[in-house]
């Protein structure tokens, strides 16, 4: 059992801004203090113009711990009351820039459809197969769908960004699709050379693996080639 005089006035400096009141006798008072939001009655002690709280007070408010052993006194606040200020830090920080794994499973669905899309008219141009309006709109339609899907699943700042180089990409080959079944309408044969030096044709196959780099990096990288 501690003694007595342990549980005495073992005066904390806790300063409660109390001006004027500098004296050279001891004043007792009762006050409410609050410690990170919790309150309770204490005893003050007034003197010399500052003001003095029991340790034990202190902690009983304050929801900690009070140890004595030989001529050491241990004050432990909870965490949770220290670390308010770290913990609410998070909501402060900027937001998050990699991607969401939703995102990125739904973004990685869309660019195979895509890459889909490109091989089967590309092997139709190779060897003079060809084109039909409708398997080319089943692709469109595949294509149209994944992308809503990942539009969907966009949450972070990078998921927004990429998901509109992704749109881009599907506008693109979207394009090269109509150009290549106009094409084939109105002619016998398309060059394979011509679709391989075709501007639109590699724009989206740089546009495809500079998304692809960024799904492996995990972080958005803005490319003219998807614009």
């Amino acid at each position: 059992m501690r003694k007595k005089s342990w549980r005495g006035w073992l005066i904390l400096l806790v300063l409660l801004s109390v001006p004027g009141l500098a004296r050279s006798q001891a004043v007792e008072q009762s006050r409410t203090l609050i410690i990170n939001g919790q309150s309770g009655p204490v005893k003050i002690m007034e003197l010399d113009g500052r003001s003095y709280v029991d340790l034990e007070s202190l902690a009983r408010i304050a929801n900690g711990a009070l140890g004595f052993s030989g001529n050491q006194i241990t004050l432990t606040l909870p965490s949770s009351a220290a670390g308010t200020e770290s913990a609410a830090a998070p909501s402060r920080l900027p937001a998050n820039t990699g991607f969401s794994k939703e995102f990125l499973r739904a973004s990685i669905e869309e660019m195979a459809v895509i890459r889909e899309w490109r091989s089967a008219m590309v092997n139709s141009i190779e060897n003079n197969f060809p084109i039909q309006e409708d398997w080319v709109e089943s692709y469109r339609g595949q294509a149209a769908t994944s992308l809503g899907l990942a539009s969907v699943a966009a949450s972070t700042d990078s998921d927004r960004s990429a998901a509109q180089l992704v749109s881009n990409e599907f506008d693109n080959m979207k394009a090269l699709s109509v150009q290549l079944l106009a094409e084939r309408q109105s002619m016998q044969h398309v060059s394979p050379e011509n679709l391989k030096d075709d501007p639109l044709n590699q724009k989206i196959l740089t546009c495809a693996r500079s998304l692809a780099s960024m799904a492996v990096g995990g972080q958005f990288v803005d490319d003219a080639s998807c614009h």
